[in-house]
């Protein structure tokens, strides 16, 4: 299999005078539900159902935010890691500075060695 692409036109916001350039955008080729996914993985094994599957990965998103809402990196072993950042305005002193200057927050990830290493192997095939 491989990762699907159309190109793109767009111009550079820093210089939007510039000629335009053809860029690769990732196209979905679908989607895997959290449902999908627990039949999967519980086909891959004997002993757990695939409702016990959900429910386990039920329980782990809850447990996810939580323990993201605490400001805690949330290790997944080989898989990754996620971890919250925020985004602020600038105040004109240390002191000045409160949470309302705070504009929003983004949920990272990062990826750890199994998926860098899928990431090297990828093939990709343009979609027209």
């Amino acid at each position: 299999m491989a990762v699907n692409y159309v190109l793109t036109e767009r111009a550079n916001p820093q210089q939007p005078e510039a000629p335009k350039k053809w860029y690769a955008t990732a196209k979905s080729s679908g989607e895997l539900t959290l449902r999908k996914l627990s039949k999967e993985i519980a086909e891959g094994s004997t002993t757990v159902s695939d409702t016990d599957v959900l429910a386990v990965l039920n329980d782990l998103s809850k447990i996810l935010c939580r323990h993201l809402a605490d400001g805690k990196i949330v290790r997944f072993g080989d898989f990754g890691s996620f971890q919250i950042s925020v985004g602020s305005s600038g105040a004109e002193t240390k002191a000045k500075f409160n949470s309302s200057f705070i504009r929003g927050t983004k949920v990272m990830f990062r990826p750890g060695i199994d998926l860098r290493e899928m990431q090297k192997n990828l093939k990709f095939e343009k979609k027209l």
